[in-house]
């Protein structure tokens, strides 16, 4: 299964220029999925980190793949979470590898650890070019309208 960003903008609120997922790919509903981000010399955080030699910075790798949990977990609820928002709530292990710049194919592989109710834990690493960048386990909630 694959959610294009029309897709995307429907299960989560973040719109530009804090939307970090173009595309969702190898869904398995529930479990896991992996997101897409093109990255690009025209995202705006370039012009500050850094001028000379543009780094994305990690905690938007973070929130990139807190953002591909979060599409995941809101298709598997189907209609009971429609219109609420998942909240991220903690982040442990985090580990940066290797930076992360434009002309770079991020690939965010999220997968469910632990569902319970509201609550939902999940593994994440981040690849370019099939090269581990970034890792971290992420805990979400699922929130009110």
């Amino acid at each position: 299964m694959e959610f294009d960003i029309q897709k995307i903008m429907e299960s989560i609120p973040h719109r530009y220029p804090f939307l970090l997922v173009d595309k969702v790919v190898d869904v398995v509903p529930g479990e896991s999925a992996t997101g897409i981000k093109n990255v690009t010399i025209n995202e705006p955080f370039f012009p500050g980190h850094f001028p000379q030699k543009p780094v994305m910075p990690g905690v938007l790798i973070l929130e990139a793949m807190a953002q591909t949990a979060g599409v995941l977990a809101i298709d598997f609820l189907g209609d009971d979470a429609r219109g609420k928002v998942v909240y991220f709530m903690a982040i442990d292990g985090a580990k940066f590898r290797k930076p992360v710049g434009p002309g770079d194919t991020l690939e965010m592989k999220v997968q469910k650890t632990r569902g319970r109710g509201a609550v939902w834990k999940f593994d994440a690493q981040a690849f370019v070019g099939g090269e581990l960048v970034t890792e971290a386990s992420l805990t979400a909630m699922l929130g009110a309208e």
